[in-house]
């Protein structure tokens, strides 16, 4: 009977002893408590806990990857969309993200949904599909606030998609369509406008210098023969047209005698 006491009592203590130590890996850290309070933080490496005395709580360092899921908004023109993100974070004080908070991924997640519905329904469709990069920084800086106090520091926010329904496609393709329309045109106007000035500014040149006309007008015939047509228009200077009617104006010369 002894024997058997000895034996159940030699395997409790061995029991107490095995639990007593705990190995934390490099990116582990334990919270001690004794008797229910707060103790000291211990790691990595080996640690040795008083059983029934103390208790740990064993925290993770590493950064974490919490997938938001899809969130119903409606930005600030009225437009109902689907928004899902991604969040970076990790622990830096495992004391304050046991104590201060129960659970805090669960904590940090739905601080995430909320922060995200009120930040980008703030916003009007055109910013959160053309800046995502400034709303993402300022969901980050909202969210590191706000879980400063549970120990938890966000190092990243993206935003991953933004759903539409199939009308705000086609309505947004059609505004595309029409801005692309209006740019053609604009262009092609400012291209009659500097066409328009540049021959101004050679009729301008052409009636200032005649010796100009005349070279333009060799050009012209050296063009013409070239060109392999049947039928080849001449032109004529408009200064020997004058001549030419102003010589059957005056008629033939008269005999002085």
């Amino acid at each position: 009977m002894m024997g058997m006491f000895a034996a159940i009592l030699l395997a409790l203590v061995v029991t107490l002893l095995a639990s007593a130590f705990r190995i934390l890996r490099e990116y582990e850290r334990g919270v001690v408590f004794m008797l229910g309070r707060f103790y000291k933080v211990k790691g990595p490496g080996l640690v040795i806990i008083i059983p029934v005395l103390q208790q740990m709580e064993r925290v993770d360092l590493r950064t974490m990857v919490l997938d938001v899921p899809s969130q119903d908004l409606i930005t600030r023109d009225n437009v109902t969309v689907k928004v899902n993100a991604v969040i970076y974070f990790r622990v830096v004080d495992p004391q304050h993200a046991i104590i201060n908070v129960e659970n805090y991924m669960e904590a940090t997640g739905q601080l995430a949904q909320t922060t995200l519905r009120s930040v980008l329904g703030q916003h009007e469709l055109d910013e959160l599909l053309s800046e995502r990069d400034k709303l993402n920084d300022d969901i980050q800086e909202i969210l590191d606030s706000q879980t400063d106090a549970w120990g938890i520091k966000v190092a990243n926010v993206e935003i991953k998609h933004v759903d539409l329904d199939e009308s705000m496609i086609r309505a947004i393709a059609r505004q595309a369509e029409a801005e692309r329309t209006r740019r053609a045109k604009v262009i092609h106007a400012e291209g009659e406008e500097q066409a328009a000035h540049r021959l101004l500014d050679a009729a301008r040149t052409l009636s200032e210098q005649p010796e100009a006309l005349q070279l333009r007008y060799l050009q012209t015939l050296i063009d013409i023969a070239g060109d392999r047509s049947n039928t080849i228009v001449f032109p004529v200077p408009m200064n020997l047209l004058d001549m030419f009617t102003n010589g059957v104006r005056q008629g033939p010369d008269k005999d002085p005698s």
